[in-house]
């Protein structure tokens, strides 16, 4: 009955939305464009540059699996020029209501399902779907920007120039930045790459550098886990020696935590080796705020804490 009830109000609040009501914020002028996650706005933001007036929905530490729009989402998304979303179900619980927007021919922009379907990752514990974490390998991410530069410039044709620019000068930043994470993982032995974090969010990131990825939780955070995956897990750990594991901001520690206990209680230490973004950046004003800035935090928190070679007593 829920299902139903909501399923019926999503047209009526979209209506409603699009009928006018009080506006939340003064219009700034350009184009006005809506993001869901706070990684996929800073892309839009960086490309738009000053022309462009960029909104996110989910803030740092925000889990886009289990988001929920309210009827104020609805509203700003009603009035946007534009909404880029990271799509292959990421955004789980707003999917309906993003499809029934791109219905109302309003531009609807899934920015990850323009990177090739080869080149994504098929993701068995995903109800069969492919795995949309796809930012965790930075050259794949860098494909992105090219649906991006060609919604902005259809919608404001006369700053084309500027959109393409900053295009061009972001894919060349995104090449550097993918040549520094390889460089600095070279500081770890191929045996050293096992990353095991809260939730199967780094697949990308384990084909594009080398790394053995292992996640407590599914590809989706929706999913809980159980005892038998703490349990099979903590094997793994002890029989691998892996001297830390990763909690992940948009996901509670507790479950890392439990792990940590496993595999404590088998007589061997691990340690919590740092905190990483996996769906979502850093807090404003910190360098993990843009993107890149999230990349190299990662990078360095996962070498840093694997190079410890003394697992804890």
């Amino acid at each position: 009955m829920k299902t139903m009830i909501k399923t019926a109000l999503i047209p009526f609040l979209i209506a409603s939305a699009a009928c006018g009501g009080a506006p939340e914020a003064t219009d700034p002028g350009g184009v006005k464009v809506v993001a869901t996650t706070n990684i996929v706005a800073d892309l839009v933001r960086t490309i738009g540059g000053p022309e462009v007036t960029v909104e996110a929905l989910m803030g740092p530490g925000i889990d886009p699996h289990l988001y929920k729009a309210s009827a104020g989402d609805v509203r700003r998304m009603s009035s946007a020029d534009a909404i880029f979303y990271n799509g292959i179900h990421l955004e789980g619980k707003m999917s309906e209501i993003l499809e029934r927007m791109g219905e109302r021919d309003m531009r609807t922009v899934a920015v990850a399902e323009c990177v090739p379907e080869v080149e994504l990752i098929e993701s068995a514990g995903f109800s069969g779907l492919h795995d949309p974490h796809v930012w965790f390998d930075v050259a794949l991410w860098s494909k992105t920007v090219d649906c991006v530069v060609e919604t902005l410039v259809a919608l404001d044709p006369d700053h084309a120039t500027g959109y393409l620019e900053r295009a061009e000068a972001y894919q060349a930043e995104l090449a550097t930045l993918d040549g520094w994470v390889r460089e600095r993982i070279e500081a770890l032995a191929p045996e050293q790459r096992v990353l095991v974090t809260a939730h199967d969010a780094f697949g990308y990131f384990g084909r594009a550098y080398g790394f053995e990825v292992r996640g407590l939780l599914g590809v989706s955070t929706a999913a809980e886990a159980g005892t038998s995956d703490v349990q099979e897990l903590a094997e793994f750990i002890v029989e691998r020696e892996i001297p830390a594991i990763f909690v992940e901001t948009s996901v509670p520690p507790r479950y890392v935590q439990a792990l940590q206990e496993a595999v404590k209680s088998r007589g061997f230490g691990v340690e919590i080796g740092g905190s990483l973004y996996s769906d979502s950046l850093g807090n404003p004003g910190t360098p993990a705020a843009t993107y890149p800035g999230t990349v190299r935090d990662n990078v360095e928190t996962i070498v840093t804490a694997l190079l410890s070679t003394e697992a804890a007593e």
